[in-house]
């Protein structure tokens, strides 16, 4: 019989994508990776080459599923910016990811710069349209409506009552993403 490596592949890729968050590049163990994985830990490079080409198949990887599950649209600006945030309010760990590698990888990769240059030719074609603020840089919109989306996932000190852990109340999650959506109605809003 032989062995499923894509399976293997995608388990070791959930348990990376788990200890990564947890413990960031530096702090993860291939160990508790392999045996969350039920994997021999010589698979993680064979299939990986090492721990951090594992992190950037790990990352590669949420990004890709992120641009999936989130579609770029610079003509609905507002709307991108709640899918984000719904997307980070469901995933939390996806933004641990992405901060831990801002942390211990900060360059950007082609990858990423590429993904950004393509939202930023949208954006531009969008303000020629005349439907967002043509005076805002593209690249500056762009950071500032990423950051707006990402806001509730980075405050200082958690916004939960009763620490990180908790569950946040419905009720506050809507007003916080109404608040980030009309934000970025404003800000893309053409001038008079």
């Amino acid at each position: 019989m032989a062995r499923d490596s894509s399976a293997t592949k995608a388990r070791l890729l959930d348990a990376a994508f788990s200890e990564f968050a947890a413990y960031g590049i530096a702090g993860a163990r291939v160990d508790r990776i392999a045996e969350a994985a039920r994997a021999n830990k010589r698979l993680i490079y064979v299939y990986y080459g090492n721990k951090e080409q594992l992190f950037d198949a790990v990352l590669q990887r949420a990004l890709e599923t992120g641009s999936e599950s989130v579609p770029f649209d610079a003509e609905d600006l507002p709307g991108y910016t709640a899918a984000i945030f719904d997307h980070l309010v469901a995933r939390p760990d996806l933004m641990r990811i992405v901060q831990w590698k801002q942390l211990e990888r900060p360059a950007t990769t082609d990858a990423e710069a590429e993904s950004y240059r393509g939202k930023i030719d949208a954006v531009r074609r969008a303000q020629a349209a005349g439907l967002i603020d043509p005076g805002l840089d593209p690249a500056d919109l762009l950071t500032l409506v990423m950051g707006l989306a990402q806001a509730w996932t980075g405050t200082v000190g958690g916004v939960a009552p009763g620490g990180p852990e908790a569950a946040w109340p419905a009720e506050r999650v809507a007003r916080h993403r109404e608040t980030v959506v009309e934000s970025v109605r404003r800000l893309i809003r053409p001038g008079p």
